[in-house]
């Protein structure tokens, strides 16, 4: 034991100065300080070996740093609790989100066609114009089950979703495109040549056979929507903003069946019900100056082409305001006028949701089947497809070629469509006769121009 330097150590807390009003003051400038740490079991300096002194502080000082402990301990604790709540309400709005999804009807699927996990698949999309169901406001806009009996396709769509790329592309097939039609049931009243969207009329299971058979596209599932869904999906999401360049209307001699009126140009916002006349339009007018207007006579095609601009500004809308409400208010508008196949569950739906709600509206690929109007004897005013720009339009879609089709489309006089039984390269569309970007061929798309709106 170093007697010389313990002596040191207790000197020196004999002398150390002693703050007035302090604690130390109060019970004696020699007295020991305050705590249960007993003389001789002070703390050990390791580099000098000497003990060390307890810190002694000012009223003011230790109130200072209590109060400094107090708050940070409180950031800690309310810090742990933030992290509950979060985990324990993102658990919530997850159960509740599937819930949501398993109110949405589903029907059973025997031509949908399996595919392994993480595969690409296809999904059609169907806007159906069955009037079943339709009362008060909606019976008036678009008609009764009573009036309009039945059901069409009004809008054939083929989603192809890539899960591992995060891709998808959007085929359009025109509604009145001239085909064999499959799977009928027995005693069906429909003529078997027919276009394509009287398949619809026996419900999902005809048209998916007759798309596969007609054009080799396999669909794994599929989602119809009838014309009150598309207007409470857009509603549900605030609108859609689209900029036109012209006035616009629909105007069939005199009649706007769509019920399409936008009467001045510019970026605006359209709600639910006028997104949805800009969608059925098949008049479609343009006014190029006051009391000047040209009609774009391009009928389905040129309809394909807005419904794909609203799709487009659907996304970006959801995209730029995705969050646990905005998703609910989504699926709650529309759970009710959606049905899905069996196989599609509200997990399905939720994990595409999860991974596609930052995709971008510009990111979606969209083409048409390529056809011109005919007139058949048959069915009336018909799309007959085209070749080889049709494989060639498919094959970029699936990104491979297409399987032989079972039942090639028709020509307006019922015989079948020549397929080309080689493989033929992909051709890139354009929207500009001029453009020289294809490999092959470059075909302008019918019912473009400047006269459609674009997203804004």
């Amino acid at each position: 034991m170093d007697l010389q330097n313990d002596a040191g150590t207790v000197l020196g807390h004999m002398t150390r100065r002693v703050e007035p009003g302090s604690p130390a003051a109060r019970r004696g400038r020699h007295a020991a300080p305050r705590g249960k740490r007993r003389p001789g079991s002070l703390p050990i300096d390791t580099a000098s070996g000497t003990a060390v002194p307890p810190e002694i502080l000012s009223p003011k000082e230790a109130k200072r740093k209590k109060r400094k402990r107090r708050t940070g301990e409180r950031i800690l604790r309310v810090a742990v609790i933030f992290v509950a709540v979060t985990l324990v309400g993102a658990s919530s709005v997850y159960g509740y989100l599937r819930f949501r999804l398993g109110q949405i009807t589903t029907v059973k699927c025997k031509t949908c066609a399996a595919v392994p996990a993480g595969a690409p698949y296809n999904v059609l999309i169907v806007g159906s114009d069955s009037r079943a169901g339709n009362t008060g406001a909606a019976s008036q806009a678009f008609g009764s089950a009573s009036l309009v009996g039945g059901q069409r396709s009004d809008t054939i769509k083929v989603l192809h979703v890539d899960p591992a790329s995060g891709t998808a592309r959007l085929l359009s097939i025109p509604r009145d495109t001239y085909v064999q039609l499959s799977d009928l049931p027995k005693g069906s009243a429909l003529s078997t040549n027919n276009k394509i969207n009287a398949a619809f009329n026996y419900g999902p299971d005809a048209l998916i056979a007759t798309i596969d058979n007609t054009f080799g596209i396999q669909i794994s599932h599929f989602v119809i929507i009838d014309f009150t869904g598309v207007v409470d999906l857009v509603n549900s999401v605030g609108g859609i903003n689209l900029n036109f360049s012209y006035p616009v209307r629909d105007n069939d001699n005199g009649n706007n069946n769509a019920g399409l009126s936008i009467p001045k140009a510019g970026c605006q916002t359209l709600n639910g019900t006028t997104a949805l006349a800009l969608a059925r339009s098949r008049f479609y007018e343009y006014e190029v100056r006051p009391g000047y207007w040209l009609f774009d006579g391009s009928g389905d095609l040129g309809r394909i082409q807005r419904q794909n601009v609203i799709i487009k500004a659907v996304i970006d809308k959801v995209r730029s305001t995705f969050n646990p409400l905005t998703l609910n208010a989504f699926l709650g508008s529309v759970v009710h006028d959606v049905t899905v196949d069996q196989n599609t569950s509200g997990s399905d739906l939720l994990a595409l949701v999860q991974k596609y709600h930052a995709f971008s509206g510009s990111s979606l690929q969209t083409a048409t089947i390529p056809t011109t109007g005919a007139y058949s004897s048959v069915a009336g005013d018909v799309e007959v497809v085209q070749e080889p720009a049709a494989q060639q339009t498919i094959s970029q879609f699936l990104g491979a070629q297409p399987s032989q089709p079972l039942t090639a489309p028709l020509t307006q006089y019922g015989s079948a469509v020549t397929i080309p039984t080689t493989t033929v390269p992909p051709v890139t569309t354009s929207t500009s006769p001029s453009s020289t970007t294809s490999p092959t061929t470059t075909t302008t798309v019918p019912g473009t121009g400047a006269f459609n709106p674009v997203p804004c």
